[in-house]
């Protein structure tokens, strides 16, 4: 692992799966202004799994909301493979490449609880209108991939946090994205779930080739990155 934390340089990245470039995000107007980011730069590559790390408020979560298209940001731009400017893209195409190109993983989870593990599952090929037969298969590969295919009837209640946590990496990935977005994905498991998950998300990265930025404040999963970017009140910085 390269544990430096550094602030990466704008500009084109041959295998650059998601790029910010100067990002900032301002919250509020006039004397109630909150910087949220401070013109934020930084590369996520395919097959590489990207941690951004800081303490609570320093800004990994409004950045991964703006990385994944779910917030816009005040200043800078985002942009996909291709060379697409994702924060620049009208609201219905962001959502086109959120259900296609990007994956979520949350740190609360984020299941339906009236449904079974493979239809949580089955819910991002739904949105796409795939066709049932494909939707079974993939749901199927989805689960064998992170180890739960005997569960696949299960409904989140009868699991634990790591499976339902592993449901919701099945979730993200059963789309075949090109960019994995998650945001504290252990803060609700304890040490040892949480490095089966961090270590499962770093083989699937490395054997599919997604560009994954995970944010997390835990010292012992920033181990298994194969970059470290520090936030620091909404900038980056180097590590102390």
């Amino acid at each position: 692992m390269t544990e430096t934390a550094v602030t990466e340089t704008a500009g084109r990245t041959p295998d650059a799966a998601l790029r910010a470039d100067g990002v900032g995000r301002v919250f509020g107007r006039g004397a109630n202004e909150v910087h949220a980011l401070r013109d934020v730069s930084l590369v996520a590559r395919a097959g590489e799994l990207l941690v951004v790390r800081g303490p609570s408020g320093s800004g990994k979560t409004t950045l991964l909301n703006i990385l994944g298209g779910l917030d816009r940001p005040t200043s800078g731009e985002v942009v996909l493979a291709g060379e697409r400017t994702l924060s620049a893209m009208r609201e219905r195409d962001v959502l086109q490449v959120r259900r296609r190109e990007i994956g979520y993983v949350f740190q609360s989870f984020g299941l339906v609880p009236v449904l079974s593990a493979a239809e949580n599952v089955e819910v991002p090929l739904r949105l796409q209108g795939v066709e049932p037969r494909e939707r079974a298969e993939r749901v199927a590969r989805a689960l064998a991939l992170v180890g739960l295919d005997a569960h696949a009837a299960q409904r989140p209640y009868e699991l634990s946090g790591g499976q339902q946590q592993r449901v919701g990496i099945a979730r993200a990935l059963v789309a075949e994205p090109a960019v994995l977005i998650a945001d504290e994905p252990t803060g609700q498991l304890d040490s040892g779930t949480a490095a089966t998950v961090m270590d499962l998300v770093r083989e699937v990265v490395h054997e599919r080739g997604v560009a994954a930025v995970v944010s997390t404040h835990d010292p012992l999963l920033v181990q298994r990155a194969d970059r470290v970017v520090e936030l620091h009140d909404g900038r980056v910085v180097q590590p102390g």
